[in-house]
């Protein structure tokens, strides 16, 4: 039966953490172009900031 206080390696945490972060931001930024894509397809360039979306028949004079 092997010691359970046998001291284990250390992690790399360094390439690890850097593996991972990298491919976190990689996916988060694909998923944004994603999104920027979609949003694009149906605005056609018209209102990109994004003033008056949801005011359709409404009077905008305070």
């Amino acid at each position: 039966m092997a010691h359970k206080d046998a001291p284990k390696k250390p992690a790399k945490t360094g390439e690890t953490r850097e593996d991972r972060l990298s491919a976190a931001l990689k996916a988060n930024l694909a998923r944004r172009k994603a999104q920027a894509r979609a949003r694009g397809d149906g605005m056609d360039g018209a209102g990109q900031d994004g003033a008056g979306q949801n005011n359709a028949g409404q009077d905008n004079k305070g």
